[in-house]
This record gives structure tokens, sequence and C-alpha cells, in this order.
């Protein structure tokens, strides 16, 4: 079972990634409500990827994936982001992140990009 931590400063797009991802058999170790918690959660529970907002409070997502990438350059991330923030998914893949998922969230997109991010690492 693959672990994962999510990341996102509203606890209602936490929940809803909970109850997509959950039930095809992911478990979810932790969550995070900014970009400060999402990296000292991240160094330990050492999770086998993070899906991660972009826009946070105290450390935005871009900052977050640096972070976790230069302690751990293998990490495997997902960004989530909203409709209009293409330039910062482009900024977030060039930091590190492997993909992302835009919201509204469709839960078949959340768990093929999911599992894609899974399997290359594999």
């Amino acid at each position: 079972m693959k672990r994962v931590l999510i990341a996102d400063d509203a606890s209602f797009m936490r929940q809803m990634i909970r109850d997509i991802i959950e039930p095809e058999g992911f478990e979810v170790v932790g969550e995070a409500s900014d970009g400060v918690e999402v990296v000292d959660k991240f160094r330990k529970l050492h999770p086998d990827v993070v899906m991660m907002d972009i826009v946070m409070p105290k450390r935005s997502g871009i900052d977050a994936v640096k972070a976790i990438r230069a302690d751990a350059p293998a990490a495997r991330i997902v960004m989530c982001s909203a409709l209009g923030q293409e330039a910062l998914v482009t900024e977030a893949i060039q930091a590190g992140a492997r993909d992302f998922i835009v919201k509204p969230f469709k839960p078949e997109a959340v768990l093929t990009t999911l599992r894609k991010v899974v399997e290359k690492a594999d």
C-alpha cells in the first residue's frame, strides 16, 4: 500500500482527496495545512507520494517542493492547482514536482496521475 501525505490549506480539499484515494488502496499517512507543515511532516513520515496545493500559507507549494527535494531528491510530489495557475504549475514542475492535477478534481484524473507517479518510481 502506497503512503500519501496530503497538503492543502482547505480541510475540505484534503478530505476530498482522501475520499478519492483511500478506497483505491492508498494510505493517507498525514495531512498538512501549510507549506511549513508539509515539509516537517514529509521529514517525519517519509511518504511514498505527496499531493500538495501550489498556493498555501506560510510557505508556497513551490518552496515546499524545493525544500523536500533538497532533502530527498527522489521524492514524488503531485501538485494540485486551480485553473489559471499554469505558470505556477510550470514552476513547480521545474522545481521537481513529478506531475499535477487541476481543481476541481475529477476522481479518475486524481487516481490516474497518482498511479502514474507511483509506478514511474518503482
